[in-house]
């Protein structure tokens, strides 16, 4: 029994050896469909390669500080934070946004809105010119971009053109009782805006990494640029907006007492000027009254003034920090396109259908020929 095995695993050996070398004769044979088909692969992507539309990505990374310069992360308390649970380290008072919020700050319409008015410098104009009008008036696609459109996307230009031109009409949106409108053309350029926007948190290391792509390094650039002011922004005004209101609220409570104040200084002091001469009783009580109510209106008003100035602490207090550890730079390489990695993947794409080719090829005949024979 165990040489009988012995002579069926040999057996088994020399089929599958005897297989290996007929595939590999079979590819010999066909070397030539192989290396014509590959060829032609490869010059499809070098012509891709080529032709393909430069993309140049410029980043910047910052770390928000949370109160007492403490950053998000690092530890068990800066994980903790980016949750915003508070384990004691932090004030408790402090209501500052999780950074795990930031995309949804970043992919909000009012964000988004504010980010297509970001100006670009374009080569032969004078001014700058804003994201909305130089996708909408200057851009034009490359090469590839016509062909897939007018190839793999001729059905949808088909389509658009039987339905018409939209009709242009806005899509509302209710955000803190104001109304935001984004019309048809401005959905296209947001949903260009968030391929062309990234924003990565790193809760281990406690930094956040704001990305963008564009076909020119500086725009890259400028985008990445206003994209990082525009969140931190939105981030502090979120911070402070509870001690600016307050600040607010005692602004207008010190306006009010200052001209209580004044008036009423105002009003003991003629009456002083007027009766300093007279010692009647009648004099002596009216000016008592009215240095009480002088008195009574300079300690209130005082007092504010004292509250004034500690809001205008605590708002400043308040007002988060962000550290910039790698500050926004003009690339010099593009990202896109890959021409090396590009070739490759063409190149041997039409080698495995060569050798498929090849193989079916030699399927065919084979079954053929057996079929002949039968």
């Amino acid at each position: 029994m165990i040489e009988d095995k012995e002579i069926s695993t040999k057996n088994q050996i020399q089929e599958d050896e005897l297989d290996l070398i007929s595939r590999i004769k079979t590819i010999w044979i066909g070397r030539k469909k192989i290396i014509k088909i590959s060829l032609i692969f490869a010059f499809i992507g070098i012509f891709i390669a080529v032709f393909s539309e430069k993309e140049y990505k410029s980043s910047s990374i910052i770390v928000p500080q949370t109160r007492g310069g403490k950053s998000i992360g690092g530890s068990l308390g800066g994980l903790a934070a980016i949750a915003g649970i508070d384990l004691g380290g932090s004030s408790s008072n402090d209501s500052g946004i999780s950074p795990l919020l930031y995309p949804h700050i970043i992919n909000s319409v009012p964000f988004q809105k504010e980010l297509l008015n970001t100006p670009l410098t374009i080569i032969g104009y004078d001014k700058p010119v804003i994201f909305k009008e130089f996708y909408t008036k200057i851009y034009k696609p490359g090469l590839l971009s016509n062909i897939a459109k007018y190839t793999i996307g001729l059905p949808v230009v088909i389509i658009k053109a039987i339905k018409g031109k939209p009709a242009k009409t806005a899509i509302k949106f209710l955000n803190n009782n104001q109304i935001y409108q984004i019309t048809a053309e401005e959905k296209g350029l947001i949903k260009r805006l968030k391929s062309q926007i990234t924003l990565t948190i790193n809760e281990k290391e406690g930094y956040i990494s704001i990305s963008s792509t564009m076909p020119d390094a500086l725009n890259a650039a400028e985008l990445a640029q206003n994209a990082q002011e525009i969140l931190q922004k939105y981030i502090i005004n979120f911070k402070i907006k509870k001690s600016e209101e307050q600040l607010l609220f005692i602004n207008e409570r010190f306006e009010e007492k200052e001209k209580l104040y004044l008036k009423a200084q105002t009003k003991l002091a003629s009456f002083q000027d007027k009766n300093q001469f007279l010692n009647s009783s009648l004099v002596k009580n009216t000016q008592t009254r009215y240095q009480a109510e002088y008195d009574l209106a300079f300690n209130i008003y005082s007092e504010l003034a004292k509250q004034q100035e500690s809001q205008k602490i605590k708002v400043k207090e308040d007002t988060p920090v962000f550290t910039v550890l790698d500050p926004v730079s003009i690339p010099n390489d593009a990202v896109k396109p890959q021409k090396l990695k590009i070739v490759f993947v063409w190149t041997f794409l039409g080698f495995i259908l060569g050798v498929g080719v090849v193989f079916t090829k030699s399927y065919r005949s084979l079954l053929m020929s057996k079929l002949r024979k039968d």
